[in-house]
């Protein structure tokens, strides 16, 4: 390989040198010199041409995986902690965005564990290469719940601090590792991912308080998106094991506070308004699709089997520690302990979007199957009659969201962005009187650059009112239909439980991989709606819980939510991306 690059090299300075003007040539034989030093010259084009492709024979033969490289270029992907990246794969690979993220050397041999030249953490090994990569993000918070001032239907107040409460908070901190194994002359690549969480500011263990109840170790090893699939430039990349749904994925870039104080989560696809985001959660046991880039089109397209033993939904998954959609049985607090808060059977979760410039367009859709809410009738009817129990059957209902989206980025460095997303519970009639699960939701998000390093964000989402509430809280005044007044809770059919959320941040970009930022969120509850100010990834949240039954568990604590509050928080930490 030397050999012809030395003889390579050779041949282009005798071409350079018979094309230098002599200085001698001036008399009647310079016709004759002349002729002579072009035919020199298209000798030495001739033996370069012909020695470049002796060389490619000579790579193509010393690696197979030549014969099958892309033509595409090679393009940098920027993934946002809440997207699935795919690994910096091979010649075959596509990109979480479409298109090829690496196109192999065709003239370079390396080492093992050779660094590739970039800003990336990627190496060299047999056959392929592999990246590790990271978010590490800390804050240090100041929130109050805004419901001081609350009284329950026992007449007596919230227990607990109700004040501004400081914290420090580990905001979605990850590392990972990702990469690709060329398989020779197969037209695609074997690629892998592999991702934990890290608990800077606190220590990893299971989730035991009043508003969580979790067996998963968030902290364990392969606990965020990991995979293992095959991928190729022209036909896309197939993957099995868990990750963020399309849904989620596909308006990741209308989220600049995405696992800040006021992250967008609070209100869009959270049906529930507490800190499970049931419509932005990891779905665990899935097989998604991912295609290429079709002249500014992108497909994704996901499935996640039940693997319910129960054909209700109440049992834990087959190979899970928690229900479905996060909290172990029992959380709804009913006997018995079952799934029955939230836990749902198969999902489905795809995507289309387009980009074009400065311009991007998505619509995406996702499906829960048989999602089993019966503990809200159960905890609505004490007494337990006939009627409450032909509830609790019907309580078991598909659940699905829709949303459109579209966001621009103008000359001036100015970023709008809009979402619109509608969310259904399909229930019977009568069971919507405490139906919390249906509602529209809007977002809006403007950005500006200043300068080099400074931008300023800005986000209002709001929640729409939705058919019922299931009125556990301090809010409900009307009686569940067919209740007992004398032993029943109280439902809150017609309750005002829209919400608006506003987020207001500076981000200062230290580095290019540090950014420090200050942000201020108040979510502005109606006065049956407990939407916190925290879902989405954060260590630290502040929701509508009091004190009450703080340590986990099952004990009685009524009321602990709590509805109509004003919460709000300030927020400053750093960021680092690798």
């Amino acid at each position: 390989m030397r050999t012809y690059n030395s003889i390579a090299l050779a041949m282009a300075l005798l071409s350079a040198t018979l094309a230098t003007p002599t200085c001698w040539a001036h008399n009647d034989d310079d016709a004759d010199l002349k002729a002579q030093v072009q035919a020199l010259q298209q000798q030495a084009a001739a033996l370069t041409q012909q020695i470049q492709i002796l060389q490619q024979k000579i790579d193509q033969k010393a690696d197979p995986a030549q014969l099958t490289s892309s033509s595409t270029t090679s393009s940098s992907v920027t993934s946002t902690p809440a997207t699935t990246a795919l690994p910096t794969a091979g010649p075959n690979a596509a990109s979480a965005t479409g298109g090829s993220q690496f196109v192999a050397p065709s003239n370079a041999k390396h080492g093992f564990f050779e660094r590739k030249p970039g800003d990336r953490m990627t190496f060299y090994v047999p056959g392929g290469e592999f990246t590790t990569y990271g978010n590490l993000d800390v804050s240090v918070d100041a929130t109050t719940k805004g419901i001081a001032n609350e009284i329950g239907p026992d007449g007596n107040p919230p227990v607990g601090n109700m004040g501004w409460m400081p914290a420090l908070s580990t905001n979605l901190s990850y590392i990972g590792v990702r990469g690709f194994q060329s398989l020779g002359r197969l037209p695609f690549d074997f690629i892998y991912q592999l991702e934990t969480q890290i608990d800077i500011a606190s220590t990893s263990g299971t989730g035991e308080t009043n508003s969580n109840q979790s067996n998963v170790v968030k902290g364990g090893l392969t606990s965020r998106n990991s995979f293992l699939g095959l991928s190729s430039a022209s036909w896309g990349s197939l993957m099995l094991g868990k990750t963020d749904p399309p849904y989620k994925n596909s308006t990741a870039k209308f989220n600049p506070f995405f696992a800040m104080i006021g992250d967008y989560q609070v209100v869009m696809a959270n049906t529930g308004g507490d800190n499970r985001v049931e419509f932005g959660t990891r779905l665990d046991h899935s097989i998604w699709y991912q295609s290429p880039n079709w002249r500014g089109f992108v497909i994704d397209a996901l499935v996640s089997p039940g693997q319910n033993r129960a054909d209700n939904s109440d049992n834990i998954a087959a190979g899970e520690s928690d229900c479905t959609g996060g909290n172990i049985p029992g959380s709804g607090g009913i006997t018995p302990v079952t799934c029955s808060d939230g836990s749902f059977g198969t999902a489905t979760s795809a995507s289309l979007s387009y980009s074009k410039g400065p311009l991007y367009i998505t619509t995406a859709y996702e499906r829960h199957e048989k999602v089993n809410r019966s503990s809200d009738i159960t905890a609505i009817y004490a007494s337990g009659n006939a009627y409450s129990q032909l509830l609790v059957a019907q309580d078991v209902a598909d659940e699905d969201a829709a949303k459109i989206g579209m966001i621009y980025t103008f000359p001036t460095k100015t970023t709008v962005g809009a979402i619109f997303e509608k969310l259904d519970r399909y229930v019977p009639v009568d069971l919507q009187f405490q139906n919390e699960r249906q509602r529209l939701g809007t977002w809006l998000v403007a950005s500006q650059k200043l300068g080099h390093t400074y931008s300023v964000h800005f986000g209002w989402a709001h929640a729409f009112r939705t058919p019922g509430d299931p009125g556990q809280h301090n809010d409900s005044t009307v009686v569940a239909p067919g209740g007992n007044p004398a032993t029943d809770f109280t439902a809150g059919a017609h309750a005002d439980n829209t919400a608006n959320l506003f987020t207001f941040a500076v981000k200062n970009q230290l580095s290019k991989n540090l950014t420090a930022y200050v942000d201020w969120a108040l979510t502005a509850n109606g006065p049956a709606a407990h939407y916190d100010l925290g879902a989405g990834g954060r260590g630290v949240t502040t929701d509508c819980h009091d004190a009450s039954d703080a340590t986990g568990g099952f004990a009685p604590s009524n009321p602990h939510c709590w509805t109509g509050g004003n919460l709000m928080g300030v927020s400053a930490g750093l960021d680092l991306k690798f």
